[in-house]
C-alpha cells in the first residue's frame, strides 16, 4: 500500500510503525538514537505536550516497570487521574501508554500517525522518539493530574528525558546494554544519573558502595536533593500480588518514594497499601513472577541480565517441585555466557526462539547452554517450545518461561496457557 496516498487503518499503522521505524525491541543498537535533538524537535512540532505535565520519572537497570506500575497504582488509589508510560510492551502496542489503567485507544493511535505521518517520514524518527511523542500528546488531551515516565534505556540521552519531573527514581545499576551504556556499573550509572534535575529530589533504589559517589556527584552538580531506599522497610506488610522474591526491592523503593511525596499528593498509609495491593488490578502489569497454572506449576518472568535472572534462579531453586522443565530463549546482545552459568543444571531445557531479529538461534543457544551442563532440545519458536515442556510435565513438575522479554511475550500472546489437572 502506498501509504503517502491513503489513510492508514489502525493495522497499517502498526504496520508501518514496525517495519519502518528503528525499533530497539526489534533491532537492538541499529535503532538506538543517542541525543535528544530528534525528540526536541517532534515535541516542538506536536506543541510541546510534556511541558506543564506534572510526573514522576523512573530509570534503572532492573525493576523499573514493576516501580513505576506500583507507583502509578498508588497514585489511582489515591484519586488522581494517572498516566502511566512504559516499555517494551508485552502483546498489544497500546500496553506502554495507559490512563487510570487503561490503554490508548486504537482510533487515537491511528489518527495520530495519520495527521503527522509526512512530519514523521521527513525527519526519520525513531520509534520510540515517535511513541513517547505520542503518549505525551494523549497525556495531555486526557487531562491527566500526574503522569509516571518510564526511560527506555539509560536516562540521558533517552527520549523520555525532556520532563522535569517531581521527584527522579533510579531503582538499581547492573550491567546490560553495555554497548551503548558502558563496559562498568559505574559509567552505566553515569547515564541513568542524567535524568537528575536542578533542585528536583532524587531517589536511588539501592545504596550501592560502587556507585554511589557517581550519583552524589551529580545531584551536588544539580543542587539535587538525594535519598536513597531504606533496605528495613517491612516489604512482606505490603501484600504485593508480584510473586518475584525480588520485588523486595521494587516494594520498598515505591515505599520511600512514597514517602517523599505525601506532602506534594497527600498520600496516606493506606493509600499506599491499597496502591501496591492492588497494582495488576489497576495497570494490569504482566510477565513478573506470572503464574499461568498452578498443576503443574506454570512461571514466566521478563528477566533477561545477570543481575535479574539470578534473583529468579534463587525462587526457581526454593519453589517446591518434582522436576523443572525450562523454556529459554536469549536475544544475541546480552552476556549469554555470565546468563547460562546461572542456570540450574537439574532442569530439562526446552531451547526457544523468539519472533524478534535480535533472537539469539536456539541452536547455537544450545550448543552454548551443553558448555554449561544444561541439557534439552532446541525448537524453533516460543510456542512449540512452551508445549513440549508443558507436555512432559506432570502436575507435580514446575514450568518456567523466560530469558528474555520477547520469550515471554510470544508464549502470553499465543494464548496456550495449560489445562489445569
Amino acid at each position: 500500500m502506498d501509504v503517502t496516498t491513503k489513510k492508514m487503518d489502525y493495522r497499517q499503522v502498526l504496520e508501518w510503525m514496525f517495519s519502518a521505524l528503528p525499533m530497539f525491541q526489534k533491532i537492538g543498537s541499529d535503532a538506538y538514537k543517542p541525543g535528544l535533538e530528534n525528540t526536541e524537535l517532534l515535541l516542538e512540532y506536536l506543541g510541546n505536550p510534556h511541558r506543564g505535565l506534572r510526573c514522576i520519572h523512573v530509570a534503572g537497570t532492573n525493576g523499573k516497570g514493576s516501580t513505576s506500575s506500583m507507583l502509578a497504582s498508588v497514585l489511582m488509589e489515591a484519586g488522581y487521574r494517572t498516566a502511566l508510560y512504559t516499555s517494551p510492551h508485552l502483546i498489544d502496542f497500546r500496553e506502554r501508554m495507559r490512563v487510570d489503567g487503561a490503554m490508548i485507544p486504537e482510533d487515537y493511535v491511528t489518527g495520530f500517525v495519520n495527521e503527522h505521518f509526512d512530519f514523521f517520514v521527513a525527519h526519520s524518527f525513531s520509534f520510540f522518539e515517535m511513541t513517547t511523542a505520542m503518549a505525551f500528546c494523549w497525556f495531555r488531551s486526557q487531562g491527566v493530574d500526574v503522569a509516571v515516565i518510564e526511560t527506555g534505556l539509560g536516562g540521558r540521552l533517552d527520549s523520555t528525558n525532556v520532563v522535569m519531573p517531581e521527584l527522579s527514581i533510579i531503582t538499581n545499576i547492573a550491567l546490560d546494554h553495555t554497548a551503548i551504556l558502558g563496559e562498568t556499573r559505574p559509567l552505566i550509572a553515569a547515564e541513568k544519573a542524567g535524568i537528575i534535575k536542578p533542585g528536583v529530589p532524587v531517589l536511588i533504589g539501592e545504596n550501592d558502595p560502587e556507585i554511589e559517589p557517581v550519583f552524589r556527584k551529580k545531584a551536588i552538580q544539580e543542587k539535587a536533593p538525594l535519598y536513597f531506599t531504606d533496605p528495613n522497610i517491612p516489604y512482606r506488610d505490603y501484600d504485593c500480588p508480584l510473586a518475584g522474591e525480588y520485588q523486595r526491592f521494587n516494594i520498598a523503593t515505591v515505599v520511600s518514594a512514597c514517602a517523599l511525596l505525601k506532602g506534594a499528593f497527600g498520600l496516606t498509609e493506606d493509600t499506599i497499601r491499597f496502591g501496591i495491593r492492588n497494582v495488576v488490578r489497576n495497570t494490569h502489569l504482566q510477565g513478573r513472577w506470572q503464574v499461568l497454572s498452578s498443576r503443574p506449576l506454570v512461571v514466566c518472568d521478563t528477566g533477561h541480565n545477570v543481575n535479574g535472572l539470578s534473583e529468579i534462579v534463587r525462587q526457581l531453586d526454593s519453589t517446591p517441585k518434582e522436576r523443572l522443565h525450562i523454556v529459554f530463549g536469549m536475544v544475541n546482545d546480552k552476556d549469554i555466557g555470565g546468563v547460562l552459568s546461572l542456570l540450574p543444571r537439574d532442569a530439562r531445557y526446552y531451547f526457544a526462539q523468539a519472533s524478534v531479529r535480535r533472537a539469539l538461534d536456539s541452536r547455537e543457544l544450545a550448543v552454548q547452554a551443553a558448555r554449561f551442563s544444561l541439557k534439552g532440545e532446541a525448537y524453533p519458536d516460543c510456542v512449540s517450545a512452551f508445549r513440549a515442556a508443558v507436555g512432559a510435565a506432570v502436575p507435580e513438575d514446575m514450568v518456567f518461561v523466560g530469558g528474555s522479554t520477547f520469550v515471554v511475550a510470544d508464549v502470553l500472546a499465543s494464548g496456550v496457557i495449560p489445562a489445569q489437572e
